[in-house]
């Protein structure tokens, strides 16, 4: 993707993403949202949601990427949001960092209450069964990081029914 960086690391179901992030995603309860960028086309402001969301909290940086149907990947501190996005070369759009959402916006400067992790199961059968969205809890509500189907989401309030939830820490 030409991001500074980005090295993900994709893993599939709740148990995995537990394992590998849930205690460190649980240490940010009390920090707050300083931050977030996102890719954004300098041709047509349009969100490239296949590029990682980045939030900041208090200078730690999560790094959330969807990718196929149950992929997702939790980065650390590791992506350069200063640095150009390169190796668009054949490509007729630019992508460049935005740091405007209106979803993300009106977290920025909330403390985090806490993290959860969100399986998606609902009662009919459904291709996206078993896949893992992160959601973020503030005093002003909730802010999730879903898998769109091969493509990041950003969700606002309650969450669907068809999620359970899985709460990390505290």
């Amino acid at each position: 993707m030409g991001i500074s960086g980005f090295k993900p690391s994709f893993l599939v179901g709740i148990e995995a993403v537990r394992q590998a992030h849930g205690s460190r995603l649980a240490r940010l309860a009390g920090r707050r949202l300083t931050g977030f960028v996102l890719v954004r086309f300098v041709e047509d402001g349009d969100w490239f949601a296949d590029c990682p969301v980045v939030l900041d909290f208090d200078g730690v940086q999560v790094e959330v990427c969807h990718s196929k149907l149950d992929e997702l990947s939790i980065g650390w501190d590791t992506i350069d949001t200063a640095a150009s996005i390169a190796g668009w070369d054949g490509s007729e759009l630019t992508p460049q960092w935005s740091h405007g959402d209106e979803h993300l916006e009106p977290f920025v400067g909330q403390e985090l209450c806490e993290v959860a992790l969100l399986e998606w199961r609902p009662a009919e059968r459904d291709l996206a069964a078993g896949t893992v969205a992160v959601e973020f809890v503030f005093n002003g509500g909730c802010l999730r990081i879903v898998n769109g189907l091969d493509e990041n989401r950003i969700e606002v309030g309650v969450a669907q029914p068809d999620y359970v939830r899985h709460r990390l820490g505290r």
